[in-house]
């Protein structure tokens, strides 16, 4: 077993993604030319629930998680430093350990969203979608004909797949953010738009749109993300939810079944406990 500084041990028992990674590569090398598995799509299709993890993210970071049985690794491309040419490690350290790489892009731009996918990503999470035909735009960039008109290339996860883009959509996924007020009004006519894989209810930016800058917890807020979560899952859809570790339940009894989590929260909790614990027991040494 490895070990951290200090003999703690950060090595857990083998994840079974990793199977999965080893098998597709065995696959290409055979002959076989499937594209790799999505495990969010797959978990999500079989009716289960998709957990991923996302937060500040390297390719060294995405191996320490590789060994938990997270389906999915968040790549974050709207905020902070993760550019182009950092996906395709990003990317490729997921699919070692037999993760979906999750990527949330910038912009709901055609040449964003197909490039991205180009560069390694198995998902793609377009920001600020507000209406049945921004969704469209989506679908319309992220896959190839007939459901969509992403640009005639392959990319990465083409590599030792013949005839790769008859056969990519299967694996590729599509995330909307619903994360403005408009959003939830015009909720009815997007989840009539097909090629949608996760309507994922965003809590931040639709507390600013409410007129709540900061404050997730304000009641019209939950109410909101409620009633969202409630006409997704009423309509046979699958919605998505920013789950913290004490809520997690709940977004599981309102029918969420992608849920995602900062491992930066995992790690304020660890420090305080552990700066709280020095701190009481040098308080009571004795003098």
């Amino acid at each position: 077993m490895l070990t951290g500084h200090g003999g703690s041990p950060i090595i857990a028992a083998p994840s079974a993604g990793i199977e999965g990674g080893l098998r597709a590569i065995d696959d290409r090398e055979n002959g076989v030319g499937v594209p790799r598995e999505n495990r969010v799509k797959k978990k999500l299709a079989e009716g289960g629930i998709a957990t991923v993890v996302g937060g500040y993210i390297t390719a060294d970071i995405i191996e320490v998680f590789g060994q938990f049985p997270f389906d999915g690794i968040w790549i974050e491309a709207e905020h902070g430093p993760v550019d182009y040419r950092d996906i395709p490690n990003l990317t490729r350290a997921c699919d070692l350990w037999g993760k979906t790489s999750v990527v949330r892009v910038g912009l709901n731009l055609e040449n964003v969203i197909y490039r991205t996918l180009d560069l390694g990503a198995q998902a793609i999470v377009v920001p600020h979608v507000n209406t049945a035909d921004e969704a469209r735009a989506v679908v319309r960039a992220a896959k190839y004909h007939p459901l969509g008109m992403r640009g005639s290339y392959g990319g990465r996860q083409s590599l030792g797949v013949p005839d790769y883009q008859p056969k990519a959509n299967e694996q590729t996924m599509t995330i909307v953010l619903v994360e403005d007020i408009a959003a939830v009004r015009n909720l009815p006519e997007m989840l009539e738009v097909d090629g949608i894989d996760v309507f994922f209810v965003a809590p931040g930016d639709l507390a600013q749109t409410m007129g709540h800058l900061g404050n997730i917890s304000h009641p019209d807020v939950v109410a909101t993300i409620r009633d969202a979560i409630g006409q997704i899952v009423g309509a046979g859809r699958v919605a998505g939810a920013m789950s913290g570790d004490e809520i997690v339940e709940y977004y599981i009894d309102l029918g969420a079944r992608f849920l995602f989590n900062s491992w930066d929260a995992w790690l304020a909790d660890g420090s305080r406990t552990f700066l709280d614990r020095v701190a009481s027991a040098v308080k009571d040494r004795p003098s």
